[in-house]
């Protein structure tokens, strides 16, 4: 608990209209998309970066936990302050975009900027920020880069790893850092940077961000196609994947979440298909676009599409993508709960991972659908359970993360480890690896005062 001590000297810091006590405020930052609830002791919202300074050093000094919290978006109970103390809420006021360098190409944000905020802002300058997670409405950069988020464009254009250039970060001591410049080479000094983006708040804040920027595509077109099966639907991927064009994203639907879509939209999908893929290409010139249609449409082909449509309008393109777009809330028709992963594998082991899946699904008798992100090898599978079989699903979970890995995988290609996936880590990682995390951990962190219990350490 912070007696009134410690929460009378925090005030001084941020001033009262910034720190709470009051049970309307532990309650609001008590959860995430998990759903799961911890009730901090105090939230506080720091104005600045000297504020998460004064602030992290003398929890430091006290002994007081503390969890950075974005927009609360997660899905792995990242921002859940398992141990009480303080959410340190970035969003009231570290909320802005501070530069965007039109001659170097970048931009500089603090942590609490909406990731479609920024695209938005971007592009009035005919610059791209790819990395578009599907929260992006309402996910922050801060919480994109502790978690290394991904999206559907990551097929062509990769995730927020691939962007981040430099940042500035607190130490659990209160120190400030620097890593990474805005020089598109620096080989001085180990990757900090590096080891920040995706440590899900475990070793230090982030204060400021600076993104790379690329020129953005002037057109894009949009395509579905339907198999038969979902393992030609596999075959097809990575092979369009290896025949030379590079589709911006290469979304995929199996037959359960395309029945579960169109038993509660009733949009015309072909309910008896196998598995749908859904994919856009982008660039600048018309003759370059077509060229990647023909030879999709024929990789397509060779491998089980029986239909291949290219959007004609934007509504068409809406059409298309709306199924993708509406996958997930579609299949709580499967379930009471719904156990949602997002494990990755190499493209080539996609026919594999889904047929071991569908081996698992028969095994327990459970539902699990999946779509996701096939282009980068990143399928959401959702194993649904009536809430008297959750320990089922869990054996089913764990059955597939140990396949996934099989396959030379990884148990998450966006939403992190964080709390719910903590304990499955000694599957994708042996001892010494995890004694390397602790070890990192403790260079950082050493009274352990930032995120603990995350990530398994």
């Amino acid at each position: 608990m912070i007696d009134k001590r410690h929460f009378q000297n925090l005030q001084n810091i941020v001033t009262a209209e910034n720190i709470y006590i009051d049970k309307a405020h532990l309650r609001a930052y008590s959860y995430d998309a998990t759903r799961e609830h911890f009730s901090p002791d105090c939230v506080i919202f720091p104005r600045d970066e000297d504020d998460i300074s004064k602030i992290l050093s003398y929890c430091n000094q006290h002994n007081i936990k503390i969890t950075p919290r974005g927009a609360g978006s997660g899905f792995t109970g990242g921002a859940l302050p398992v141990n009480g103390g303080i959410v340190l809420a970035l969003e009231k006021h570290m909320n802005k975009i501070l530069e965007i360098d039109l001659k170097n190409m970048v931009a500089v944000v603090q942590p609490g900027v909406i990731n479609k905020t920024l695209q938005n802002e971007v592009e009035k300058f005919d610059l791209f920020y790819p990395p578009d997670p599907a929260s992006e409405n309402y996910s922050s950069i801060g919480g994109n880069v502790s978690e290394n988020a991904g999206g559907m464009r990551a097929a062509k254009y990769g995730i927020t790893k691939d962007y981040v250039m430099a940042l500035r970060a607190v130490l659990p001591n209160g120190k400030v850092i620097r890593a990474g410049k805005k020089t598109i080479k620096d080989v001085a000094g180990y990757n900090i940077a590096g080891i920040l983006i995706a440590s899900e708040g475990t070793l230090a804040i982030i204060s400021e961000i600076t993104l790379k920027l690329i020129p953005k595509p002037k057109l894009t077109k949009t395509i579905m196609g339907v198999f038969d099966s979902v393992n030609s639907a596999m075959n097809a991927v990575y092979k369009t994947m290896a025949s030379g064009v590079s589709p911006v994203a290469m979304e995929f639907l199996d037959k359960l979440t395309i029945q579960a879509v169109e038993k509660k939209f009733n949009i015309g999908l072909a309910k008896d298909a196998g598995a749908l893929l859904i994919s856009d290409v982008d660039g600048n010139l018309e003759l370059d676009l077509n060229l990647q249609l023909e030879i999709i449409e024929k990789v397509f082909k060779e491998n089980g599409c029986s239909e291949f449509k290219i959007a004609k309008n934007q509504k068409e393109v809406d059409d298309i993508w709306f199924a993708r777009k509406n996958a997930s809330q579609s299949i709580a028709m499967y379930g009471e709960k719904k156990l949602n992963e997002d494990i990755t594998v190499p493209r080539s082991k996609l026919p594999k991972l889904l047929e071991e899946i569908d081996k698992i699904s028969k095994k327990y008798d459970l539902k699990i659908p999946c779509f996701g992100h096939t282009g980068d090898g990143n399928v959401h599978t959702n194993v649904m359970v009536s809430l008297d079989k959750l320990e089922i699903g869990h054996k089913a979970i764990e059955e597939i993360f140990q396949i996934t890995v099989d396959l030379g995988g990884t148990l998450s290609g966006e939403h992190g480890i964080g709390l719910s996936k903590a304990p499955f880590m000694n599957i994708a990682f042996n001892e010494a690896e995890m004694e390397l995390f602790r070890s990192i951990k403790r260079a950082f962190d050493p009274n352990n005062i930032l995120n603990p219990g995350k990530m398994g350490l």
